[in-house]
């Protein structure tokens, strides 16, 4: 006879802080994969004559992308000072008909972006799961940064577009002007820089705005460099070429931005974690036989999940076994929210993830992982 048991239990991150409290109890169940499978991947595993165990590892504590601690004092304070420079910079740079001016004001237009949706998103994000969005609104954020990275190649090819025509063409430029406002948007960088460290930079659109932020400074150098240039030799070209460095900075920032948030919607797993080498972990620990259907995605930004099936000997207890792997996928990969179904390791069970045919599922997905020996 069959025993399905689900056991749902929360475990605090060890290094969460105070303020990364914030779950709710419809988020604390919500183990179902974002594109509509359930938390055993829409299989339903029936094994006669054995026992089967499903556990739900807790995510309490974890900060599930923008959350709320993120302080929106220092969000509201950056977004001020960049939109109020932006809209000085474009009055400035077309009466100095300087166009890196204007490259500069079109980065900081994105930067500001940035920044507004992710104020959004935190409101959107703080919502709690229910209904068919199993997992809330976590995802806004993710949407926002890829649009961001999208209106950063977008901007950075009409910039391109137009400093090349101007290395052909190029209109007389106040340099002076140029410098002067070069300066301060430096000190504007700094400043907005500054405050958005102060706040939560596990977003990823808060950090992507820190390092628009931060390359903005070095395309204010580069334009206050061109700005010195054409006051001191009359060399034009030379905000031309400023404006190339202002795009490529762009086209970098805006690729980054696509990649990461293109990754999270195509379910890869994060940055930097090899899921082969933690299947590969997880089959090492002592009692376990073999680990199939493993998946490990990302939510939203610092927010991984995973899910997998597991099988263990025949001996021993399988909730004592899970509680193990919990423990170690939360203290050695920082993955707190977990799905594991862990079955013993009957003669039948064992075939469960070895053949198309065995009645496990018609479409057999994820890796696999034996114990050595």
């Amino acid at each position: 006879m069959s025993h399905d048991t689900t056991h749902g239990h929360d475990t605090a991150h060890p290094h969460a802080g105070p303020h990364d409290r914030e779950h709710d109890q419809d988020d604390a169940h919500a183990h179902a994969h974002d594109d509509g499978h359930t938390a055993h991947e829409g299989h339903d595993h029936h094994h006669g004559g054995s026992d089967s165990h499903a556990g739900h590892g807790g995510h309490a504590g974890h900060s599930h992308g923008v959350s709320a601690d993120a302080d929106r004092r220092y969000l509201l304070g950056a977004l001020g000072l960049i939109a109020a420079f932006m809209v000085a910079e474009v009055i400035v740079g077309f009466l100095a008909h300087s166009l890196a001016l204007i490259s500069d004001a079109g980065h900081m237009l994105t930067d500001a972006a940035s920044i507004a949706l992710a104020l959004i998103a935190m409101r959107l994000a703080a919502r709690p799961a229910k209904g068919s969005l199993t997992f809330g609104l976590k995802r806004a954020e993710i949407l926002s940064a890829q649009a961001n990275g999208i209106t950063l190649l977008a901007l950075a090819a009409i910039f391109l577009y137009e400093a090349v025509r101007r290395l052909i063409s190029p209109p007389p430029v106040e340099g002076g002007v140029v410098l002067v406002t070069a300066l301060v948007g430096i000190v504007i960088n700094v400043l907005a820089a500054w405050l958005i460290s102060r706040a939560n930079r596990t977003s990823l659109n808060v950090e992507g705005a820190y390092q628009h932020i931060l390359n903005d400074a070095w395309a204010f150098i580069a334009t206050a460099i061109s700005g010195l240039v054409v006051m001191l030799t009359g060399f034009d070209r030379a905000d031309a070429i400023a404006t190339l460095v202002v795009a490529g900075l762009m086209l970098r920032a805006g690729y980054g931005l696509v990649r990461e948030s293109g990754r999270i919607f195509l379910e890869a797993a994060p940055a930097g974690l090899d899921p082969d080498a933690v299947g590969a972990r997880l089959a090492a620990l002592p009692g376990v036989v073999e680990l199939h259907d493993l998946h490990i995605w990302t939510i939203t930004s610092g927010y991984p999940a995973l899910s997998a099936h597991v099988l263990v000997r025949d001996e021993l207890d399988c909730h004592a076994v899970r509680l193990t792997m919990e423990r170690e996928l939360r203290e050695r990969y920082a993955i707190d929210h977990t799905t594991l179904q862990v079955d013993h390791a009957s003669p039948e069970t064992l075939q469960l993830g070895r053949a198309r045919d065995a009645g496990h599922c018609s479409d057999p997905h994820g890796s696999s992982h034996r114990a050595e020996g």
